[in-house]
């Protein structure tokens, strides 16, 4: 299977129109965003949990990034509640569950050779970050040299720009913005290649954005299986 997977061009997928895909276990449903392979795939997805469901014991050959959109996601080292990011490094394992239902958006199988820290910030965790014009907060959640994660909120009626010399991937949690005459809603993703900024108008309501700055896929990503 491939979704988006030309790298070199600009995408922007409103998730919250999209079908639900059912998953291999019992009460998990995806949206994909951007998938090479078939239930082992280089991939981003929306995944959403029933209430009481739960996924089995796997490990994350190829690495697992995570924020919490909706919920709380849980598995048995804790729980993690709407706004909790964590990254969990190639070689961990755990059985995901939500008890009382949520929805996360997932990154499978991006990382690259030697990012393997695990990383957990919990809502309201991680650095305050400079703000850019037009921004009212900005909070970082990992960076390491090769990618940077952070948070943003962006105040009502702005025009935000976004330098991009590497790549950029940007999630829309809450609000409205536009993008190249697109409205973007909550569950709305985008992906530029280097060299294309992010220029935007933020909606009437402001507008909360999740954004990672770095190449689109490493030079050095973990080779899947087969």
């Amino acid at each position: 299977m491939r979704i988006n997977d030309d790298l070199t061009k600009p995408v922007i997928v409103h998730a919250a129109r999209l079908d639900w895909v059912k998953s291999p276990a019992a009460g998990v449903e995806r949206r994909m965003l951007y998938r090479v392979g078939g239930e082992v795939a280089r991939a981003t997805s929306i995944v959403r949990y029933a209430p009481g469901s739960a996924f089995p014991r796997h490990v994350h050959a190829g690495g697992e990034e995570i924020l919490v959109l909706e919920g709380t996601f849980q598995d048995e080292h804790g729980d993690y509640p709407a706004g909790s990011y964590f990254r969990n490094p190639p070689g961990t394992s755990h059985v995901p569950a939500a008890e009382g239902g949520c929805t996360i958006f997932v990154r499978l199988w991006q990382f690259r050779k030697g990012d393997d820290g695990q990383i957990v910030r919990r809502p309201g965790e991680g650095e305050a970050a400079t703000l850019r014009e037009g921004a009212k907060e900005a909070r970082l959640l990992f960076d390491d040299g090769e990618e940077r994660v952070s948070t943003e909120v962006w105040r009502p009626g702005s025009a935000i720009k976004v330098e991009n010399h590497r790549g950029l991937e940007f999630l829309v949690l809450s609000g409205s913005l536009a993008v190249e005459g697109e409205n973007m809603e909550p569950q709305s993703w985008g992906r530029l290649p280097a060299g294309k900024p992010l220029e935007a108008i933020i909606g009437p309501e402001g507008a909360q954005i999740w954004i990672k700055d770095a190449p689109l896929q490493h030079t050095d990503v973990l080779p899947m299986p087969g």
